[in-house]
């Protein structure tokens, strides 16, 4: 009788957590990601990642940003497909070409430096695009952002687009409605585009990225209106009418290494300095309304901010038996 009762709780036991387990199983096939998506195949895996990455920012505090931005770049051309990373080969057109990443987008060896960590680890699991993935996430970490569990299953692309890379990823000059069109694209709304938007509170830009505001912003000879001209005027002193396009100014003057809610303060006071972070609070209602709120409020800036990482992060995902898992993330694999 005790085994027969035995037996019966044992068989309840596996019926209760069977859902649990089958359902990870399904949201594989389906398409679907989720944070345990390598706890048994490549259990080393956010160690290593983190690792790599905490010993890269310790080396040049840009590159927090820069790893950040490249998960951006990555996700708004064909998805969070690893595209990116694909140098030129035979029939393959680099987006590292692109205008929006041409002698701009950075952090390719510590991607690489993480993969080649991760295949000695883990071989032929993990993807290049979970990689890039994780590393956004431990960059916001490190810089004193927030955390966030990071959906994982996705696929390598064995192609690349650089004319989506010019055409999808929104422009530092580009209006409001632009902007905001090419984020609903992506099936990102406006709450959104504000709160991503706060990953300039870190990093930098090229004078090329605002000069118009500084000389021409409206073709007529004039500054932008909406730009503190004390500030401006700060700019103008390296970022010259003619030439100085490659010089760097951080996108948050006040903290530029520090993932916090002053680059909202920075555009209450119309020191935003590209023409897409001042026009989220003077071209639309419900934008400077969240812009107003982040900037009293870092956590909610925060929370907002984590959760649109995760939707940006799901964008158009390659899953199995789709794509491919990359040996080394600049170049698709040989069969």
């Amino acid at each position: 009788m005790a085994k027969f009762i035995m037996s019966y709780f044992i068989v309840v036991a596996f019926l209760a957590f069977a859902p649990i387990c089958f359902s990870h199983k399904m949201q594989a096939k389906s398409g679907y990601l989720y944070p345990q998506y390598y706890d048994h195949s490549c259990p080393q895996l956010q160690h290593i990642v983190k690792s790599v990455v905490a010993q890269a920012v310790a080396r040049e505090r840009r590159m927090a940003a820069s790893l950040l931005r490249l998960h951006f770049h990555d996700c708004f051309v064909k998805g969070c497909d690893a595209s990116v990373l694909l140098d030129n080969n035979g029939s393959i057109v680099s987006e590292k070409d692109s205008k929006p990443n041409k002698n701009s987008l950075r952090g390719f060896e510590v991607i690489d430096q993480i993969k080649a960590q991760v295949e000695k680890a883990c071989p032929q699991t993990v993807s290049c695009a979970d990689i890039v993935a994780v590393a956004a996430r431990d960059s916001t970490v490190i810089a004193g952002g927030p955390n966030w569990e990071v959906p994982l299953g996705r696929r390598d692309a064995r192609g690349a687009s650089i004319q989506g890379s010019n055409n999808d990823i929104p422009a530092a000059n580009q209006t409001f409605n632009t902007i905001l069109t090419k984020f609903k694209r992506q099936r990102l709304n406006l709450v959104d585009l504000v709160a991503l938007s706060g990953a300039h509170t870190i990093g930098n830009a090229r004078c090329v990225s605002f000069k118009q505001r500084l000389y021409n912003q409206n073709n007529n000879a004039q500054p932008d209106a909406t730009l503190d001209q004390l500030y401006a005027s700060k700019l103008r002193n390296q970022c010259p009418r003619s030439g100085g396009d490659q010089n760097l100014f951080s996108l948050d003057f006040v903290t530029p290494f520090n993932f916090d809610n002053n680059y909202y303060r920075n555009i209450l006071a119309n020191k935003g300095l590209l023409n897409s972070d001042q026009v989220l609070l003077t071209k639309n209602h419900k934008s400077m309304k969240l812009v107003t709120q982040y900037a009293e409020n870092m956590q909610l800036f925060f929370d907002h901010f984590a959760k649109s990482m995760v939707k940006m992060g799901n964008i158009s995902p390659l899953t199995s038996p789709k794509g491919e898992i990359r040996h080394n993330c600049r170049r698709i694999n040989s069969y």
